[in-house]
């Protein structure tokens, strides 16, 4: 599903990004922890194709090069970034913007648009899963949010449009022990064989409800370790420093 390989991604003359590998199959879900600093949201920011960076080395998702393509062409294809900081977006209603960028990916994919009527109850299904109260959908895009209802509307969003890759910068940042909950129950429904995801995180706790396949170290702009699930806890309890040299 995704090769990536030797990439690199500088601003200026910083380096954050040095020579990072990396290979997610199909319907896998890897968590990528490390330090500020290390690089995790720029790995994130340059697989969705945010404009500053200047790269090398290549990107591979679903056989084609994936840096070729404008960040609208990689939605296209099927890559959905759940931001760390989602932006609110003040006079766009949240069903509007949900039902366009659904209908969007279904002309894409050959499917037909979905009325409104039919989105209605289509979203309002996927909101009782996350506990959301379908009075959100009338409210401007994440204007008023707090930070976990921002971050459930995230994942209202990755439910709806069904994605290939879903990356997740720091979903779990700022959720209260409810919320975390609900979020991570939610991203785990989301496992199927034909998705992969990407979850990129400080904390192994969202972990405790999204069982990864792979977990893997980053430090100084590369993965310094692999290992399955167990090396989450590892982490928190010796620390990155620690847990790489071993």
């Amino acid at each position: 599903m995704l090769h990536i390989e030797r990439l690199t991604a500088s601003v200026g003359d910083k380096t954050i990004l040095d020579g990072l590998d990396l290979d997610i199959a199909a319907g896998e879900i890897h968590a990528v922890m490390g330090p500020n600093g290390a690089g995790k949201s720029t790995l994130s920011n340059v697989l969705a194709g945010r404009d500053g960076y200047t790269t090398t080395g290549t990107v591979t998702f679903e056989g084609g090069d994936l840096l070729a393509l404008t960040p609208e062409e990689r939605a296209a294809k099927g890559l959905f970034l759940a931001f760390q900081h989602p932006v609110e977006i003040p006079g766009v209603g949240n069903m509007y913007f949900l039902h366009t960028a659904l209908n969007a990916i279904r002309l894409v994919r050959g499917q037909p648009e979905i009325g409104a009527v039919d989105f209605l109850a289509l979203a309002k299904e996927h909101m009782a899963r996350l506990d959301m109260d379908p009075a959100f959908l009338s409210r401007s895009v994440n204007e008023g949010f707090s930070g976990g209802e921002k971050k459930r509307n995230e994942i209202l969003q990755l439910s709806l449009l069904e994605p290939r890759l879903a990356i997740l910068d720091e979903t779990d940042s700022g959720l209260d022990i409810d919320a975390l909950r609900v979020v991570g129950e939610g991203v785990e429904r989301l496992r199927h064989p034909e998705r992969s995801m990407l979850i990129i995180t400080h904390h192994p706790r969202l972990l405790e409800f999204v069982r990864p396949d792979r977990v893997h170290v980053l430090q100084a702009g590369r993965i310094v370790r692999t290992g399955d699930h167990h090396l989450a806890r590892e982490l928190e309890a010796v620390g990155y420093g620690a847990a790489a040299a071993r």
